[in-house]
């Protein structure tokens, strides 16, 4: 690392909902949509494992 090497360190790219988007380029753009179809999975994935819960909870009761 250089003495006068500006660059600090690269922050993770985040996307807020709603932010001015129309300075990113196309592959920023898709960088942002690639994040938050992660993400959709990860929500997703949650959702199944309460949903699953919340059966074998049900389940229990039932009996």
């Amino acid at each position: 690392m250089s003495l006068f090497d500006d660059e600090g360190p690269k922050k993770p790219v985040k996307h807020e909902i709603g932010c001015d988007i129309s300075l990113l380029s196309t592959d920023e753009l898709q960088g942002r949509i690639d994040l938050l179809n992660a993400e959709i999975s990860r929500l997703k994935e949650e959702i199944g494992r309460k949903s699953a819960g919340r059966r074998a909870a049900e389940d229990l009761f039932r009996k």
